[in-house]
């Protein structure tokens, strides 16, 4: 017979576990209110003593949104990062940047980069009572994230061997650290990877060692960091310089700045190449240049005229120089004599142009060389000027051959300045008189013989820069090309009119900015000058 005891009935079974159920709930309970209980009790009491204490904890961390809602104005006075040098050691500054390198040492010591635009600067925080930097103070700053906006308060000097990180040669020793807005943990993009040189790669493959590259679409998806590197921040200041002094040039030739509209009812050059939309239930279309307006104010008696606006262009065009929106230098002016006036402005304007950069942008052009090295452009003080058939002349004879009375491809174009670089020691030339038929339908044909026309293209290291030529101002003519172009008159019929009003014979051009600077610098892709580039694939960011 079996000594085990007979089962215990179902009902005591379920009450048993009831019973133990109810018996863990009770207990987790009672934890609970054990730990808020303890919870409580720790909060009346109050800090701890010694090691956590910190008697210049109102010297550092995180500033809250509220004290940055243009609160109030402190008076305090601050200095920009690239105007720190050895005149101001010993002097106490207030400073404002981007935490771009964060180095702990030890405890007591740590180092932080600060850059503001193209310049940075070394700070330094060694725990010190006389300093007023504790060690939780150092443990703050080595805990801000890369690219945090970060306030500094301290004393500059002068290290004892020469630093090759940053940009200024002084150090500034911390007294107050704030952060203003933290970056988040880990970027998209490391900028110290986006801002290597290719000779880096090269060495880096030579010692075996492998480093991150970043490539151009990963830049212009991140691109609010892509932009933060040296380079890019040389690149864009060069844009600037280059639309200022396009500006100041032509003012000073007595052009007047205009604003054109860039909503218009037909095209503006002609083709398809046109973005189409709706403008109040009526067809419309993005200006793919001033050029019908630009015309229309020398008939309005302005004279000269220039504008930089947008640009657009609905070409499918995924090239390295190519892009759907740019931004525009364009001028017209009135012609006395021949089209070579206008051809005049642009030999001044552009030889102005390189001498500026050249010799006030000196910072820029070396940042932009330590990371894309280039040659400088070179240039003759009174521009080359070859008619279009002496060009295509010299690419027979240098073996290759151009179809009648085309355009020149890119790879002809290349050749074509390269050919003109070793005959002549320029990389900046004039190409004119131009086949009609490559030529806008606005273009005036050459008086001895209208297969030709009174046109030239601009050339910098083997690429068109410019186009321009003589512009017809009589409205007869002016219906008759347009619609052997293929347009309608009807679309253009206010730009026509205006000719009917007496036009004087004038003459002009139009440049891309973006192109100018990629150029200049010998920079390998467009999207590199362009800000935010809009190109066949791109609409965001």
């Amino acid at each position: 017979m079996s000594s085990e005891p007979p089962p215990a009935p179902a009902e005591e079974l379920a009450a048993d576990f009831s019973a133990a159920t109810i018996s863990k709930k009770q207990l987790k309970k009672d934890a609970r209110k054990a730990e808020k209980a303890a919870q409580r009790q720790q909060q009346q009491q109050p800090p701890p003593q010694g090691d956590d204490e910190d008697p210049y904890a109102s010297n550092y961390g995180d500033v809250p949104v509220e004290e940055i809602q243009s609160k109030a104005i402190s008076g305090r006075s601050w200095t920009g990062i690239g105007d720190l040098d050895e005149s101001a050691a010993g002097r106490p500054v207030l400073i404002r940047g981007a935490a771009q390198a964060i180095r702990p040492v030890s405890k007591k010591m740590a180092f932080v980069v600060l850059r503001q635009s193209m310049s940075t600067v070394q700070c330094v925080l060694v725990a010190s009572a006389d300093a007023g930097v504790s060690t939780q103070m150092v443990r703050f700053a080595t805990s801000l994230s890369k690219e945090s906006i970060v306030d500094v308060e301290g004393v500059v000097s002068l290290p004892k061997e020469p630093l090759k990180a940053t940009t200024q040669q002084v150090e500034i020793q911390v007294r107050k650290l704030y952060c203003i807005n933290r970056a988040i943990p880990t970027l998209p993009i490391n900028l110290e990877d986006a801002a290597r040189s290719e000779a880096e790669f090269e060495r880096a493959e030579q010692a075996g060692e492998k480093l991150v590259r970043v490539g151009q679409d990963t830049r212009l998806n991140y691109r609010a960091i892509d932009l933060r590197t040296p380079a890019n921040q040389a690149i864009f200041r060069i844009q600037c310089q280059v639309e200022n002094k396009f500006r100041d040039f032509l003012l000073s030739m007595n052009f007047v700045g205009i604003h054109s509209p860039k909503l218009i009812s037909g095209s503006s050059e002609g083709g398809a190449a046109v973005f189409k939309l709706q403008y109040n239930g009526q067809p419309a279309c993005l200006a793919q240049s001033p050029q019908l307006y630009k015309q229309m104010s020398i008939c309005g008696g302005f004279g000269r005229v220039f504008e930089v606006g947008p640009v657009f262009r609905a070409e499918n065009s995924n090239t390295h120089r190519h892009l759907c929106e740019f931004v525009g230098l364009d001028a017209e002016m009135e012609i006395k004599e021949h089209y070579f006036e206008v051809c005049d402005i642009i030999d001044g304007l552009f030889v102005a142009i390189f001498k500026h950069l050249n010799e006030n942008c000196k910072k820029e052009l070396e940042t932009i060389n330590r990371q894309y090295p280039f040659e400088h452009l070179k240039y003759l003080e009174k521009t080359l000027k070859l008619t279009y058939e002496e060009g295509i002349q010299m690419l027979k004879e240098a073996g290759t051959e151009i179809e009648p009375m085309s355009d020149l491809n890119t790879e002809a174009e290349k050749k074509l300045g390269r050919l003109v670089k070793e005959k002549y020691g320029t990389e900046f030339f004039i190409l004119y008189r131009y086949p009609l038929a490559v030529r806008p339908f606005y273009t005036m044909p050459c008086y001895d013989n209208p297969a030709y026309s009174n046109s030239f293209d601009v050339f910098i290291r083997g690429e068109e820069i410019i186009s321009g030529a003589q512009r017809i101002h009589t409205p007869e003519l002016l219906t008759k090309r347009a619609i052997e172009c293929g347009i309608d008159a009807s679309t253009i019929a206010s730009y026509i009119e205006s000719f009917t009003y007496g036009a004087p014979p004038h003459g002009g051009f139009g440049v891309g900015l973006e192109r100018v600077v990629m150029l200049f610098c010998a920079l390998n892709n467009i999207r590199k000058t362009s800000l935010f580039p809009r190109d066949p694939q791109r609409l965001v960011p």
